[in-house]
C-alpha cells in the first residue's frame, strides 16, 4: 500500500469511552484482503489493551459495510490462489474470533451491502443495527466459492438450518427489515444513521452495570472452541474448492457482469 495512502482500517476513541472502529477500503466497497484484516486485527489488539474503551462500533467508510472477499484480487494470484486463500481465511477467522471474545460490547452498524464472508464479522459482535435499505446475500453459489465467514459455522444457530441452507444455495437476497424479523438486526436505522444509532445503543449498553454486562456477554457468548472449529472447516473447503477450474470461470463471469443466476 502506498505510504500516503488511508490506512485500510481506522479507529478512533470517544471521549465517552466508545470506540468507532471503522472498516476503510470504500473504494472497493470494503472488500477483504488480507491487509484489511491484519489491520483490523491490530487495532482489536490496540482496543483491548486501552482501559478508557468501555464499548466498540463496527463500522465502515463508503456505502457499503463489505461485500465479502475482493474477487478481482482472487481471480489475479494465479497459481498462488489456494495459498492466497488460505491465508485470507486464517486470517478472517481469527478476526471472527477476536471480535466474538472482545472484553467490551462490541454493535455493528450496517449501510448497503453485507456479502460473503464479511457476515461472520457482524455475527460476531453483540448486536446489530442496520440501516433499512441494507441487504445480505452470500453470493458462493453464484460465483464459485464454498462458504466462508460462518455462514456455515454461525448462521445456522441464529436462524435455523433449514432456512440457512436454502438462503446460500438458492443466493438469496435478504432485506434488513427480514434480517431484523430472523434476529440478524437489533434494530433498524435510517438510511445514513446507522453508525449514530449504534453508537446510541453502545452507550446505553455502557450505562448498564458493568459487572453484570460482563457475565451476560460471557454466558451467552460463542462457544471458542466449537466456533473456530466450524470456522476452519469453512476454511478448509474454501481452499479446496478455490482452485478448481469452474470456480476461474465463475470469477471470469463474476467480474464480467455474467454471474450465473
Amino acid at each position: 500500500m502506498n505510504a500516503d495512502a488511508e490506512p485500510l482500517v481506522q479507529w478512533e476513541r470517544a471521549v465517552d469511552g466508545v470506540a468507532l472502529l471503522r472498516l476503510n477500503r470504500p473504494q472497493r466497497h470494503n472488500s477483504l484482503v488480507p491487509e484489511l484484516l491484519e489491520a483490523l486485527l491490530a487495532a482489536l489488539d490496540e482496543i483491548e489493551a486501552d482501559p478508557a474503551i468501555h464499548a466498540v462500533v463496527l463500522t465502515h467508510a463508503g456505502k457499503n459495510f463489505s461485500t465479502g472477499g475482493d474477487v478481482a484480487a482472487f481471480a489475479a494470484q494465479g497459481d498462488a490462489i489456494a495459498s492466497y486463500a488460505d491465508r485470507l481465511l486464517a486470517l478472517l477467522n481469527r478476526s471472527i474470533l477476536r471480535l466474538a471474545a472482545l472484553r467490551c460490547p462490541v454493535v455493528a452498524a450496517v449501510e448497503g451491502w453485507l456479502t460473503g464472508g464479511s457476515l461472520g464479522l457482524v455475527l460476531a459482535c453483540d448486536m446489530a443495527v442496520l440501516a433499512r435499505d441494507a441487504r445480505i446475500a452470500p453470493y458462493y453459489t453464484v460465483v464459485g466459492f464454498s462458504p466462508d465467514g460462518g455462514w456455515t459455522a454461525m448462521l445456522p444457530q441464529l436462524v435455523g438450518t433449514p432456512r440457512a441452507r436454502a438462503w446460500q444455495l438458492n443466493n438469496a437476497i435478504v432485506a434488513a427489515p427480514e434480517a431484523e424479523a430472523l434476529g440478524l438486526a437489533t434494530a433498524l436505522a435510517a438510511p445514513g444513521s446507522a453508525e449514530a444509532d449504534a453508537a446510541t445503543l453502545a452507550r446505553g449498553v455502557m450505562r448498564k452495570v458493568p459487572g453484570s454486562v460482563a457475565r451476560t456477554r460471557a454466558l451467552l457468548r460463542w462457544d471458542a472452541d466449537t466456533l473456530a472449529a466450524g470456522l476452519e472447516r469453512e476454511r478448509a473447503a474454501f481452499v479446496a474448492q478455490i482452485a478448481s477450474a469452474e470456480t476461474a470461470d465463475g470469477m471470469r463471469r463474476f467480474l464480467a457482469g455474467r454471474a450465473r443466476e
